[in-house]
């Protein structure tokens, strides 16, 4: 066939040699792509083409030539990826090797990573999250929680009472500079925690309650990035995910009646009015019925979100309460874990 010059000009290109090399198609077995073009027909195979050979071509003699090409090309890349494959095999082998022998020097000095990772999640000093389908664990940071001194958060007492023997919510105040004097009520409530006693062989987290004049009671989990969750109600469900499994509640079928409790304290601790008022407490009464405590005959978080909202709501007395609620604030002041010095 004629011949053809170059379009492009030669180049002098630099390879990388961060990557795996790979052989040349174009330039392998030149002789054997060559004859090829000599193949006319079936059978025929010389070893140059002739310009006669080519002028004796027809179509089907043509399909024939690309068929025995593209076979011969493929059979060319096979070779190549074959190889590849067993490089990334090799490789492999020498991972699995390596792993093995980290887990024989770890055995070596004296750890087992299977009681490790155990005594680790028991330990309730990490936060266990779903992702991408599977458990991914993450560091519990120390938590910052900002309140005014006028709605205090009685549920941090209550609940380092009930999970001293479990768990240990070490709580330290301090007061900023937007208020100058915090009042009677709120120093008991410092005094108070003091008094807790605290077991340093339990799981510990630290809460750093700030008096500030803000609006809403919020806490900051994030060391990095200013996230705050809003509402005392909100604080409790964060501190029962991570504290004693014995009062994790999402696996309750008591699950949703608590939620809901602590939501209706949420909302009463925003109204404004007596009449919004009223109303809430009456979803409080509601809700407790026949039963002795929200959500059960046993105390549960929703018992200690509802008190907490009593104690600190301003304007609530006595004569606004049903006789069942009068009843169950009796019993639960009664008990040790939600008493307020």
């Amino acid at each position: 066939m004629y011949e053809m010059k170059t379009l492009l000009p030669q180049f002098d290109i630099q390879l990388p040699t961060c990557m795996y090399e790979m052989k040349s198609l174009t330039t392998k077995n030149k002789t054997s792509v060559q004859g090829f073009l000599c193949k006319i027909g079936a059978g025929q195979v010389t070893s140059t083409p002739t310009a006669s050979a080519v002028s004796t071509c027809c179509p089907l003699d043509l399909d024939k030539l690309a068929l025995q090409m593209q076979r011969q090309l493929l059979k060319m890349s096979d070779d190549d990826a074959q190889a590849v494959v067993l490089r990334q095999e090799k490789i492999l082998q020498q991972l699995n090797d390596l792993k093995a022998q980290l887990c024989d020097i770890r055995i070596s000095l004296g750890f087992d990573e299977k009681d490790q990772k155990s005594s680790h999640m028991a330990n309730s000093s990490v936060i266990v999250n779903v992702l991408n389908g599977g458990l991914r664990e993450e560091p519990l940071h120390d938590i910052v929680i900002n309140g005014h001194p006028k709605f205090i958060p009685y549920a941090l007492l209550a609940l380092k009472n009930a999970w001293k023997d479990l768990y240990t919510l070490d709580v330290k105040t301090f007061t900023h500079a937007t208020v100058s004097d915090i009042g009677t009520e709120a120093k008991d409530f410092e005094q108070a925690l003091k008094t807790v006693p605290v077991n340093t062989n339990n799981p510990k987290i630290n809460i750093t309650l700030i008096w500030k004049n803000c609006e809403h009671t919020e806490m900051i989990s994030s060391p990095t990035m200013y996230v705050p969750i809003y509402g005392e109600v909100n604080i409790i469900r964060y501190l029962c995910r991570v504290g004693p499994q014995e009062y994790r509640y999402e696996d309750s079928p008591l699950c949703n009646e608590i939620d809901a409790v602590l939501d209706i304290c949420y909302q009463l601790l925003r109204c404004t009015t007596p009449k919004s008022k009223a109303s809430m407490l009456k979803a409080l009464h509601n809700r407790l019925k026949n039963q002795q405590y929200f959500g059960g005959n046993t105390m549960s978080v929703a018992d200690i979100g509802v008190h907490s909202s009593l104690k600190r709501m301003p304007g609530i007395n006595d004569k606004d309460l049903t006789p069942a609620l009068l009843e169950w604030r009796n019993r639960a002041a009664q008990i040790k874990s939600v008493s307020y010095g």
